[in-house]
């Protein structure tokens, strides 16, 4: 039985549409390219690749935005681009996705390249991912322009999140700017990474993944009593919240106040690929909390978005619809 009825998903999801999210991080350019292998190369022991076709996908804080359009919100995404044709790919993409995403919330640094990984695909399987990023933190003149979008933004948000991929966009100075800004008036989600972890508050959930919440605690056990006890070690020194620990087939933990934690199991019938998944969680959970709900009900239906967008090949979003017919056999 899941925590969540249909009926109160349905409460929530049709609450959706009447919210704003803001998002902040690094924004990316997903290339996949599909094809066949039916030989070995001459010149070394790799695969050759017959390529069939090929796509290009939002990636990153570019995906998170999509995964909140996708179930409803009025979404934007402040980031960062280069001078390239993959900067103005994600430029028109964007804005071809959501009304609310202006030109000059994407900033070019013409000293960066738009970070874009390219994968290829053979037989619905990774053979190689090619990744194209300069990580070095974004200058003073950049980070101040983001900061003045953030600020613009967030004043009739109903959410940020922050989606830190560690490409250089989200830095110490912007967060210390902006999150007590945001914290006062709306639900603050972070998405993080190790190198700005103590810079993360104050927010009312962090999003760590298992190897994540582990790396930023210096623990290794990876159990439930392990990572209820990373989760309180971030709650300590992030003052943040909550925590929500993704653990792949395992489900998800979360711990919120001084309360126990709470376990959820995965939805996902088939895994074929966990390209974005944590995008389409901190989309969901932004949402939801926007919406209403409590955390654990957010936890719950970032779950089921979850199950469903692995089972897909290559980025995927889920539609509101979709992730209602989730609950169809619960009561």
């Amino acid at each position: 039985m899941s925590q969540l009825t249909q009926q109160r998903a349905h409460e929530i999801i049709q609450s959706m549409g009447e919210r704003k999210i803001v998002i902040l991080g690094d924004v990316m350019l997903d290339e996949f390219v599909w094809g066949d292998v039916t030989r070995i190369s001459p010149e070394a022991p790799v695969p050759v690749v017959d390529i069939r076709r090929e796509s290009i996908h939002l990636g990153g804080a570019a995906n998170v935005l999509a995964n909140a359009v996708a179930l409803g919100a009025q979404t934007c995404v402040i980031g960062v681009v280069g001078n390239d044709v993959a900067g103005e790919r994600l430029r028109k993409r964007l804005e071809a996705a959501s009304p609310l995403q202006k030109d000059e919330y994407l900033i070019v640094d013409g000293e960066r390249p738009s970070t874009t990984k390219t994968r290829i695909i053979a037989h619905s399987q990774l053979v190689v991912r090619a990744d194209r990023e300069l990580r070095t933190p974004v200058n003073g003149s950049v980070e101040e322009r983001i900061i003045a979008s953030l600020k613009q933004t967030v004043q009739d948000a109903d959410a940020l999140v922050v989606s830190d991929y560690d490409k250089g966009v989200v830095t110490p100075h912007i967060l210390e700017e902006i999150l007590s800004l945001a914290y006062e008036r709306m639900p603050v989600l972070i998405d993080p990474k190790i190198r700005n972890f103590p810079h993360y508050h104050p927010a009312s959930l962090i999003t760590p993944n298992h190897h994540e919440a582990l790396r930023m605690t210096n623990l290794d056990e990876d159990s439930d009593e392990g990572l209820h006890r990373a989760a309180r070690l971030i709650r300590e020194r992030l003052r943040c919240d909550a925590v929500l620990i993704t653990r792949g087939d395992r489900g998800i933990m979360l711990v919120e106040g001084d309360g126990d934690p709470v376990f959820v199991g995965t939805t996902a019938r088939e895994v074929y690929d966990v390209t974005g998944a944590g995008d389409t969680v901190i989309a969901t959970l932004a949402t939801a909390l926007s919406a209403g709900a409590t955390m654990l009900e957010a936890a719950t239906l970032a779950n089921h978005a979850a199950g469903v967008v692995v089972g897909k090949v290559g980025t995927a979003t889920i539609g509101s619809a979709e992730l209602l017919a989730t609950f169809a056999f619960d009561s």
